[in-house]
């Protein structure tokens, strides 16, 4: 929103120093106002296109920021989920979601544990797929 304020001030100011401009030529009122009303409708569609422009910017960049607050969402929730299983506190797991796949990785005790963990991951809404890259180590 305030690139499209401030290309709109840009053409009006570019209107004002044209149509001064335009107001200091000798010659018949007629013709400056023809050089005015012409400057304006050709700034006006200048303005309009940079607008478009940065409108289509605005919408790429809040699409690639909605999918970063979704992942890191979607990773959040994987965290604090593993944190509420008493048996997987303690373990060394790392979440990291990237379009909506989440790659597990770190250490578990189990396999029963490493299959847990996955599923929880997987009953997270928004997880499009899971990488389970748990290796098993047992806790010493």
């Amino acid at each position: 929103m305030k690139v499209l304020k401030n290309l709109k001030l840009i053409g009006i100011s570019l209107l004002l120093v044209v149509g001064l401009g335009a107001c200091g030529k000798p010659g018949p009122a007629e013709t400056a106002g023809k050089k005015i009303d012409q400057t304006a409708d050709e700034a006006g569609k200048r303005v309009g296109e940079a607008a478009a422009k940065a409108e289509i910017k605005i919408g790429e960049q809040s699409a690639k920021a909605g999918v970063a607050i979704d992942d890191a969402e979607i990773t959040g929730k994987i965290k604090a989920a593993i944190f509420a299983e008493p048996g997987l506190k303690s373990l060394q797991i790392s979440v990291d979601t990237i379009k909506g796949v989440v790659t597990l990785s770190g250490s578990v005790d189990s396999q029963q544990n490493s299959d847990l963990v996955k599923g929880l991951a997987s009953a997270v809404m928004g997880v499009k797929g899971v990488e389970n890259r748990l290796a098993l180590k047992p806790l010493k």
